[in-house]
């Protein structure tokens, strides 16, 4: 590409633009991609680190590019309509009883479809699964542990795990004693553990609004009932709304995914987080945050967690490695809060133990290093992915198809027009070879048919981009039904 040249009356910064642009209209740098580093086109161009700062930000305003604080610049989907926040066209809801397993059991039965692209299930991992490192230190725990391996473990799991997730914690300076940590099945029984810690059969909880759908289908098995808080897609919980809530109805517990929100990415600010905390606090209304996709965060800093804030110790964090590391362990963890010794009887009925051979390889793999390596790479490529999949969307779905823009985890929130049902045509697109998740799955009222949550926690390859393309012909098809084409 012939470069402007320097003596030109063009601004200097003009040249890193025209050269962007360029790598970009080549297919030489695509969405997703990071941008050469503020010093290495300082000397590829002979002019100044702030002048190549002022062509990104120029990028930036454009949106063409976004920055990461701490990360540098990023190629982003030109073509994609982002997801804004719609508080104005919210109704607030009274509690319900919770009635979707059904259409989530399809949702479940589409992943082992032989022949079909999975988008529906977030499994971030598959972007960057740790396989074999995980298996070799499997082979090394099993020559150690021998018999061990198929005796019962303790009720709230290995010593050594209950450690490193305390060191972990502690490190964004929330006070946990390891002994305090219950080691359980997965994220799901942990969150059914503090769930039943503090609420019983008929008791309505607070949800987010789009709520994860395996958090719905828990409160519909346990016979409770849920109110939904509106959540923003960029700054979470809606505070007003939720101690709204809290006055008119006798909620007993709150379950939010204010880290990294699942579907809609959203990452609640730090301030704002302390904020949520000091209000269930000051109303007494126990706080169960499904701390899963915090790793997972792409700018910044991992989000801290709401434990931090609590003084009362009404806050009970549920996590695992299930989306970082191994799904297939089934390993996750509670930090229990005050409720310390109700979770480890409720542990005890329920499963008597986690099994310890995933345990203990999971304790290898933290120690090792391996594991906060692989999330560094895990990241950047659920980074890459993200904005793939945005840029497909946005070329070969409707134009007026909005996407959310994650600030991290592995899922994109899309809505279509407000006349399309994307249950409708969910069986079309799984006979076609593409599943998804409809969006009525993740309200209990029945809320954002028409919307729909893509996983681009996947090995991109072309069949992906196949796979997002026939789904954005069976989109048109309904458009087209509706005469909104």
């Amino acid at each position: 590409m012939q470069l402007l040249d320097r003596d030109s009356n063009a601004f200097l910064y003009q040249q890193v633009i025209d050269f962007v642009e360029h790598q970009y209209q080549q297919g030489l740098l695509k969405p997703g991609d990071k941008l050469p580093s503020l010093r290495k086109l300082s000397q590829q161009f002979g002019i100044s680190v702030p002048t190549v700062k002022q062509a990104y930000i120029e990028l930036e305003r454009r949106g063409q590019v976004q920055a990461r604080p701490q990360s540098g610049y990023y190629v982003k989907a030109a073509s994609a309509k982002k997801l804004l926040p719609m508080r104005n066209k919210w109704a607030s809801t009274n509690p319900v009883e919770v009635n979707c397993r059904s259409l989530i059991e399809q949702v479940y039965d589409a992943i082992h479809m032989p022949n079909t692209v999975s988008l529906g299930i977030s499994n971030p991992i598959s972007a960057q699964a740790p396989d074999k490192t995980l298996a070799r230190l499997m082979r090394k725990v099993l020559s150690q542990v021998s018999a061990k391996a198929v005796s019962y473990g303790p009720v709230n799991g290995d010593q050594k795990l209950r450690m490193q997730v305390a060191y972990r914690y502690q490190e964004q300076g929330v006070k946990v004693n390891y002994e305090d940590i219950v080691i359980t099945c997965g994220a799901q029984e942990a969150i059914s553990i503090a769930l039943q810690c503090v609420a019983k059969k008929g008791d309505v909880i607070a949800i987010e609004s789009p709520c994860y759908f395996g958090i719905i289908e828990l409160i519909e098995t346990l016979g409770m009932k849920a109110v939904e808080i509106y959540t923003c897609p960029e700054q979470g919980i809606c505070l007003e709304e939720l101690e709204q809530s809290i006055n008119e109805h006798q909620i007993k517990a709150c379950v939010f995914s204010t880290a990294i929100n699942n579907p809609l990415g959203s990452k609640m600010p730090d301030e704002k987080r302390a904020q949520l905390v000091k209000l269930i606090e000051r109303y007494q209304v126990p706080l169960i945050e499904d701390d899963v996709y915090g790793e997972l965060y792409f700018s910044g800093e991992r989000p801290k967690p709401a434990q931090l804030f609590s003084q009362q110790g009404l806050v009970m964090t549920c996590s695992s490695f299930s989306k970082t590391a191994a799904p297939g362990y089934r390993v996750g963890y509670l930090l229990p809060g005050i409720f310390e010794e109700q979770a480890k009887r409720i542990k005890r009925a329920h499963s008597c133990s986690t099994a310890m051979l995933p345990q203990w390889t999971l304790t290898e793999y933290v120690l090792s290093g391996d594991y906060d390596r692989h999330l560094l790479t895990l990241r950047k490529k659920l980074m890459y992915n993200c904005e793939r999949m945005r840029c497909a969307i946005g070329q070969y779905f409707p134009k007026d198809v909005c996407i959310s823009q994650p600030q991290g985890g592995s899922v994109l929130w899309v809505r279509c027009s407000s006349k399309i049902n994307t249950s409708d045509f969910f069986h079309q697109a799984i006979e076609a070879g593409v599943s998804f998740a409809p969006g009525m799955i993740f309200s209990p009222s029945g809320k954002y048919h028409n919307y729909m949550r893509l996983s681009y926690g996947v090995v991109w390859d072309d069949h992906i981009e196949q796979a997002i393309k026939t789904l954005g012909d069976i989109v048109h098809l309904h458009y087209q039904k509706y005469q909104l084409i």
